[in-house]
This record gives structure tokens, C-alpha cells and sequence, in this order.
């Protein structure tokens, strides 16, 4: 049931309702902002074909091929295989992708693991998620997520201001729900479905709300329109760009207007204990794709730098090496927290097999946290000429060129041109807009910090120091009350 990418590409011909810089997008495929990151998908679709890398991408059960990434995991050696995937990706493109389906997929099976309370509901709802993560096998559709809506004023309740600022349903029908509202969501306009779930929200001591409500949306369904930012690509060309132009992902304004919900795509519906439980169990699976492109990052950071370094001959210095190997630490810290929370990996109660969740989640705050402090110390290796190298058309101009390339030239194993190449890249890497955007991302993407940190605090084993100190402090059992 894998698609090819040729498959994947038609299949957005389907009459979706795309916007950007304020004008209908009739052919997303042929769009210069969209094409990069719709090749890149197909791309992981053919990769999925592939001789060489078929194996890397895909599983088989009964004579048939399924994809890694959205294999529900019941081992320890599926982890890994999904971590091999992401890494073949990774260095195939030559980039950083993120929205591409692995990364959000989990998200279903941490709802899945709440299937008691679902029953609570309706028995059906359980029915229905476990439906849909065998079609995320199966069927190998493009799935996001549809997470974050439009603020408001939070310090009111949602009834007290414009209803439509969360997302809720406005009735029922025979055929399903009708729901209105917003969403934000990265690579939405050329996905093929998305789980939405509800936003952080104070419930208070509701049992039901409107506002509660998870389900699958199609990315084409009628009322579904996309509103997408413009792309950072305008900053300049690949050549000088060369990570905006490939690799900006993106953002969408998902406006639901009225849409069908069928029955068969409800999860859950103005049950507040369910709601709840998503938003605290959300990143139980998907924290592990989501950190470890981090990882990818932190190479290119130590790449660009260390590159930079032995072009200038710097790279026997002492405060020099310091500096790369705090690189080096933060890029190993993300990869032992990854591997160590598949090692120590555990029963969910849905069946799965969950990351450990205290290491998952002190990663991911080690992971996004040091994330600023990286690209600057990057920043500092690679050199201020990042931010005042001019344009390749300075460099092949006629008057200007014979400065470049004499300024520009260091030696005669590094020539004008790779010196050039080299700055373009740590510059979209850790000084574009680009590079904003994806510190940005980092920082909100799976919640802000404080979210992070109390991920951390629900999961850590508080239990084994408060008993160590109880013993060696000799205090009595009575301490613990009842």
C-alpha cells in the first residue's frame, strides 16, 4: 500500500483550498514555496521503493511492505529502526525535515493508551483510534497534526469571547459533527489528513464541553481552507540560501469553516477527562522523532564550525576545541537520552512499547533548552563574516569578482568558491530567517518550556530520593502520612 511519490504528488490535486500572500494556490505541486518540501515527501515515499534503502524505510508482515515510521512499536528493535529511517532521510536531503509524518503519527497511539477512558465515552471512539492507527500502517497517508489555535483573550473562557477562537463543535449531525475554528500547523497544505486535539485549556471542573474534541480532518474537506506564511526563500537564491530555499516548511492558518466530521473520524467529543488526557500524554511517542532531527542539526552546527575552523587553521587552538566539544557534548547528550530511553523502554497501557518517559523528557528539555546557546557558540566558531559575506553575484561579477576571489581565497586548497559555499550555509543555518524560524519552531513546536519541564516533573521517579534521604537522614516512616 506504499505510495511512490509520483502517487503522492497527484494525490493533492484534489481541489484543497490553498492561500498565500493572499491568493489561491491552484497547483501547490508546481508553487516555487510548496515544491521543495512536496519533493521532499516523495521523496521518502520513493526511498520507500528503493533498492538501496528499502529495507532502511519500510517493514514487511505477510508478504507486504509497511512503512517504518508509522509502525506501531512493540520492541526495543523498532525504535531503532525508526531512528535508522529518520537518519537515512536526514542525510539523503541534506537537511532538516520535521513535518513529514513519523514525527506526528505517535501522537495517535498515546490516545490509543487511553482507550479506558474513551470506552467511558463511547465505546466506539476507541473503535475509531484504533481504525486509524491501522490505516497509518496500511495506508501510508501524509498525517500531521492540528494542535495550536488562535490565542484570543485567555483570560476569559472560550464562551465568553468569539467561540470560534478554540475549535468546537457547533452540532450534530446523522453523518458526523460539524466543527468551526482555527488550527495552526506546519505542512498542513500538502498533507494528506490531520489529528486535531484540543489546545490547552482550563477546563475547571467541566465533565463536558463543546471545546473537547479530538478527530482526523482531511486535509481537503470541504470548509477546510489553508492561509499559509510566505517563505523565507525570498531572502535570496539556493545559492546563497540554500536551507530556506529547500527546507522551509510550511506554516498554515487551517480555517474550519463549517466542516463534517464523519463519525467514523471522531476520537473523542466534549468529554473533558479525555481532552485532558491528550494534552498531558500527547508527546509520550512522538518526543523521540521530534529530538532526534536535533540531533541532525547539532551535525551541521559542528560541521559548518569545524569546517570553518580548519579554512581559517584554527582547529589546533585550545579555546577553539573548548568550543567544539561543548558542540560535541550537547549533540551526545541528545543521543544518549534517545538511546537510553529505548533501552530502559516500558509497557504503555495500551500495549506499546514507550520511551522512557523521565529520560524522553529530560531530553527533550536538554535537546530544545540548549538549542540557543548552540547556535551561538556555532555562531562564534564560523566567524562574523557569515553576516556581511555578499551574494554569489558578487562573487561571478565583472568588476567585483577579482575581490572576492582574492579575499575570499585562502590557501590553495581552499579556494574562493568552497570558502563562499561554506559561509552561505552557517549562514542560513544560524543567521536567516530560516534560522529564526527554526529556533522558533524548537521552542514551541511540542509546547512551550514550561510544558517541557512539567513533562519532566509528572514522569521523574521523585520517590527514589525522597527514600534515600528518609534512610540516610534516619527519618521515621511516619513522614509519609497516609
Amino acid at each position: 500500500m506504499i505510495r511512490t511519490g509520483n502517487e503522492y504528488r497527484a494525490s493533492l490535486q484534489d481541489g484543497r483550498e490553498v492561500y498565500m500572500d493572499g491568493k489561491r494556490v491552484e497547483d501547490i505541486t508546481a508553487h516555487p514555496q510548496f515544491r521543495p518540501l512536496i519533493d521532499v515527501r516523495a521523496r521518502i515515499y520513493d526511498m520507500q521503493h528503493e533498492e538501496a534503502t528499502r529495507d532502511i524505510m519500510t517493514f514487511e508482515e505477510n508478504g507486504e511492505q509497511f512503512p517504518v515510521g508509522n509502525q506501531i512499536p512493540r520492541e526495543q528493535e523498532h525504535w531503532h529502526a525508526k531512528r535508522r529511517a529518520v537518519d537515512a532521510v536526514m542525510k539523503d536531503i541534506c537537511g532538516v525535515v520535521t513535518r513529514v509524518g513519523d514525527e506526528t503519527v505517535g501522537e495517535m497511539w498515546s490516545l490509543a493508551d487511553g482507550a479506558d477512558i474513551l470506552n467511558e465515552i463511547n465505546p466506539r471512539f476507541a473503535e475509531n483510534i484504533n481504525h486509524h492507527i491501522r490505516l497509518a500502517v496500511e495506508e501510508d497517508p501524509f498525517h500531521v497534526s492540528a494542535n495550536t489555535d488562535p490565542k484570543g483573550d485567555r483570560s476569559l473562557r472560550p464562551q465568553d469571547q468569539d467561540p470560534d477562537m478554540l475549535t468546537h463543535v457547533v452540532r450534530e449531525t446523522d453523518a458526523g459533527i460539524i466543527i468551526r475554528g482555527a488550527k495552526y500547523e506546519t505542512a498542513a497544505a500538502y498533507a494528506d489528513q490531520a489529528f486535531l486535539k484540543p489546545t490547552i485549556a482550563n477546563w475547571g471542573d467541566e465533565t463536558y464541553s463543546d471545546y473537547a474534541l479530538g478527530c482526523i480532518v482531511r486535509m481537503n474537506a470541504a470548509g477546510v481552507k489553508h492561509i499559509c506564511r510566505a517563505g523565507f526563500r525570498n531572502e535570496g537564491t539556493e545559492d546563497d540560501y540554500p536551507l530556506s530555499n529547500r527546507f522551509d516548511e510550511v506554516d498554515t492558518l487551517l480555517v474550519l469553516d463549517d466542516v463534517l466530521i464523519p463519525w467514523e473520524d471522531v476520537l473523542f467529543y466534549r468529554h473533558t477527562r479525555a481532552a485532558a488526557f491528550i494534552r498531558t500524554t500527547l508527546h509520550r511517542y512522538s518526543a523521540l522523532p521530534f529530538v532526534q532531527r536535533l540531533i541532525t542539526y547539532a551535525d551541521m552546527m559542528i560541521g559548518a564550525a569545524l569546517w570553518n575552523v580548519k579554512q581559517t587553521g584554527l582547529e589546533k587552538q585550545p579555546a577553539v576545541q573548548e568550543k567544539l566539544a561543548q558542540l560535541a557534548v550537547y549533540r551526545e547528550g541528545i543521543n544518549a537520552h534517545l538511546t537510553a530511553s529505548i533501552a530502559l523502554a516500558e509497557e504503555s497501557p495500551g500495549g506499546f512499547l514507550m520511551p522512557n518517559q523521565s529520560l524522553l523528557m529530560t531530553g527533550r528539555v536538554h535537546a530544545c533548552a540548549n538549542l540557543p546557546a548552540m547556535m551561538h557558540l556555532a555562531r562564534e566558531l564560523c566567524g562574523g563574516q557569515i553576516c556581511v559575506t555578499p551574494d554569489l553575484d558578487t562573487f561571478e561579477g565583472d568588476e567585483t569578482g577579482i575581490w572576492m576571489r582574492k579575499f575570499y581565497s585562502i590557501n590553495d586548497r581552499w579556494n574562493h568558491d568552497d570558502r563562499r559555499r561554506l559561509l552561505a550555509f552557517a549562514r542560513d543555518l544560524l543567521n536567516s530567517g530560516y534560522a529564526g524560524h527554526r529556533l522558533t519552531f524548537h521552542l514551541f513546536a511540542q509546547a512551550p518550556p514550561f510544558a517541557h519541564l512539567a513533562a519532566v516533573y509528572r514522569n521523574f521517579g521523585w520517590d527514589g530520593p525522597l527514600d534515600f534521604v528518609k534512610e540516610a537522614a534516619g527519618m521515621s516512616d511516619s513522614i509519609y502520612g497516609e
